[in-house]
């Protein structure tokens, strides 16, 4: 594992969002099992969907139904998933212990602070906007922002940008292999959450983060 280059001055912090700044897993079970009830299936507990939740929809969707769906039923219930999920998005989502404290510092220390996210932007801003949060982002990058999504460092570049920054002056922060891949492809300095939504098959300590985070205020041990 490499060690984050700390001589140089962090200028943004950048954010995956589902798992990394807010734990959404909570109403993306509840949207889950609301379709799961639609159609006579039996319920998932909080803890057997969490670490599915940044896979996105359609693995949320594969878990409760299984792999064995012909294409139409899938995207049938991956559509009615995100719509049951868009009615019901921020009821008991919140940020990660500890997070709103880094969100704090960072603004007092005009550090500015951005999300890339492959959550679509119907999704992603409404959501931010119901937490206040919306109006405090530098940048807002969802995964129909722009046609390229991660692991592609497109979105990462672009969100630098609108903060003003140099992609080697940003920290990326996420919890998936494809934030650490697309942040290292960027040239930025990457974090793992490891408190996120990692699944027990994976194994992120071979991503090449360049560090890794059991708490969001350990960010604040990076900056530089």
């Amino acid at each position: 594992m490499a060690n984050l280059d700390n001589s140089s001055k962090v200028s943004s912090v950048l954010f995956d969002l589902d798992g990394t700044l807010l734990d959404t897993a909570p109403d993306m079970t509840n949207a889950l099992n609301l379709l799961l009830a639609e159609e006579d299936k039996m319920p998932l507990s909080y803890e057997d969907c969490r670490d599915f939740v940044s896979h996105g929809s359609m693995a949320m969707v594969k878990l409760g139904f299984g792999d064995q769906q012909d294409n139409e039923d899938l995207e049938r219930r991956r559509l009615r998933f995100l719509h049951l999920y868009e009615k019901n998005l921020c009821v008991d989502t919140k940020l990660f212990n500890g997070m709103d404290k880094v969100l704090d510092y960072l603004e007092e220390e005009s550090i500015h602070w951005g999300i890339v996210t492959n959550k679509p932007g119907f999704l992603t801003d409404p959501l931010l906007q119901q937490l206040n949060l919306y109006d405090r982002a530098c940048t807002i990058i969802s995964g129909d922002t722009i046609k390229q999504r991660k692991p592609d460092p497109e979105p990462l570049y672009l969100a630098a940008s609108e903060c003003g920054s140099l992609a080697t002056s940003c920290i990326y922060v996420g919890d998936a292999e494809r934030d650490i891949e697309a942040g290292n492809r960027a040239n930025m300095q990457t974090l793992l959450a490891s408190y996120g939504y990692i699944d027990a098959s994976e194994n992120p300590v071979e991503w090449g983060a360049n560090g890794i985070i059991k708490h969001p205020e350990e960010v604040l041990e990076w900056l530089g």
